[in-house]
């Protein structure tokens, strides 16, 4: 087993350097060319559909319908999770500041590909025999390629994803239970920190809680889970967000070092200092790739499994929705996160292996006990957004796979994964997880890349189609 994790391990540390950088960044900037920059081009009118119509609903009587907004905060609840709030120290621990500058780049760019993404995954999906729309990059790759006369090649491709990515989430999950585990033990008192006994039993208890509430919500179905996204992710988000922006404004002369170390560090490492051991350009591009696409998802094909589930009128206006969750989720709160630690400086007071306590080493030292009650309770809102949704990923690539019974099934080995959130070493579980990711990033990006031209088109139809979408918004705008 030890032979297997270095193995694993070594893989990881490889494919997120210059494989994921050409791959990612690549497929990005590609995507990017495709759409004439249409994340910058078009974001004042991103923002008017997306932040400006997050309340409205599906304008049809179909009980089944789910409005954008539903779809879109439920991909934002699987990427606004523990990698927010304990993925980003991970990475600085490990990559130095200059991870953070690596996050941005590759959001700015993930813009565009979670964009292809979600248009392909609403534009080639199917309705499932409960009447629920089904869609994903086992879907477009089928298809999609099949439409380019790689119809051989994209079935593959689309089993390769599905199953992988149905694998990959059982390690994911466990993750996301350990982050809570590891958090929430800093509240404890020190007589049972020191306790072995006792601390493994409140660990199981904490594990067990965490188990019987996702299994309340999953066996609900995705209209309920729609239902508790709607209202805890913007709640926990903004909860969040605002605590941490009170301890940078109280730091705020730290900034221009903060900023200057972020910058220099992505081109020429970081030297050690207090707890940091260093660090060099190839590991800030390691993991500041590597943890950025984890919390955005932009290039993991993930995504669209949610958005594909929303009624709309035309694929391009649900892919809008990407750009607005790569801004909340990379470029707010985890440059939120990321400044936190480093103004506070508790990135130079923590080791490595217990990264993870960053956060609440940075809200402790402004708000005292509350500030470790407070982030240790938005990473629990966090983490079980995140597990909800996906679980729901995974039981929509059983039912791919092997159909609805199976999938009815295979997701309660998802409940029974919670458990692997007893395994103390977090850093060995993000390495599981990103072989896991890699695997799966690489068929999808591949249909991603060969489909981005079918996007192109399809976003000339949008905003170009006289009196429908793009100009029927702004013919209406202007009424107004």
């Amino acid at each position: 087993m030890e032979s297997i994790m270095k193995i694993m391990v070594s893989f990881a540390g490889w494919f997120w350097g210059p494989p994921i950088l050409i791959l990612i960044g690549g497929g990005g900037i590609w995507c990017t060319l495709q759409l004439k920059a249409l994340q910058l081009t078009r974001f004042p009118y991103v923002c008017s559909q997306t932040f400006g119509k997050m309340f409205s609903k599906p304008k049809t009587d179909d009980p089944n319908a789910v409005s954008p907004f539903s779809a879109a905060v439920a991909a934002l609840a699987s990427s606004i999770g523990a990698s927010n709030i304990i993925g980003v120290p991970v990475a600085i621990a490990y990559g130095g500041p200059g991870a953070v500058f690596w996050m941005w780049i590759l959001a700015i760019l993930g813009c565009a590909t979670k964009f292809v993404e979600i248009v392909l995954g609403v534009h080639y999906r199917e309705t499932n025999e409960k009447g629920e729309h089904s869609g994903g990059p086992f879907y477009y790759c089928a298809k999609g390629l099949g439409e380019l006369g790689l119809g051989g090649i994209g079935k593959f491709f689309g089993y390769w994803f599905a199953f992988l990515l149905m694998i990959e989430i059982a390690p994911s999950i466990s993750t996301q239970g350990a982050s809570i585990v590891q958090n929430v033990v800093t509240l404890l008192p020190q007589s049972i920190q020191e306790n072995p006994a006792q601390l493994q039993n409140f660990k199981i208890g904490i594990i067990a809680a965490l188990v019987i509430v996702v299994l309340l919500v999953v066996v609900g179905g995705f209209k309920r889970i729609a239902s508790v996204t709607d209202k805890l992710v913007p709640l926990m988000a903004g909860i969040y967000i605002v605590a941490a922006l009170g301890i940078i404004a109280l730091n705020i002369a730290n900034i221009p070092v903060v900023l200057g170390n972020i910058f220099a560090g992505a081109f020429t490492g970081h030297a050690a200092t207090g707890a940091f051991a260093g660090t060099t350009v190839k590991l800030a591009l390691r993991w500041g790739a590597a943890r950025g696409v984890y919390s955005n998802e932009a290039g993991m094909g993930t995504a669209p499994i949610a958005h594909s589930t929303a009624t709309v009128d035309h694929p391009v206006r649900q892919g809008l929705w990407a750009i607005f969750e790569v801004v909340v989720d990379t470029l707010i709160v985890c440059t939120v996160t990321a400044l936190t630690v480093l103004v506070s400086g508790a990135w130079t007071a923590v080791e490595p292996a217990n990264a993870g306590g960053m956060p609440s080493m940075a809200f402790r030292a402004v708000y005292g006990s509350a500030g470790d009650a407070l982030v240790t309770i938005c990473v629990i809102l966090f983490v079980l957004s995140t597990i909800i949704v996906i679980t729901f990923y995974g039981e929509k690539q059983a039912e791919f796979l092997f159909g609805t019974k199976f999938a009815k099934y295979w997701k309660f080995v998802y409940i029974v994964a919670i458990v692997g959130g007893l395994y103390p070493d977090l850093g060995t579980l993000f390495d599981i997880t990103d072989v896991f990711l890699a695997l799966i990033i690489i068929p999808n990006m591949i249909a991603v890349i060969a489909l981005a031209p079918k996007v192109r088109e399809l976003a000339k139809e949008y905003f170009n189609t006289p009196g429908k979408y793009y100009l029927a918004d702004v013919a209406a705008k202007k009424q107004k």
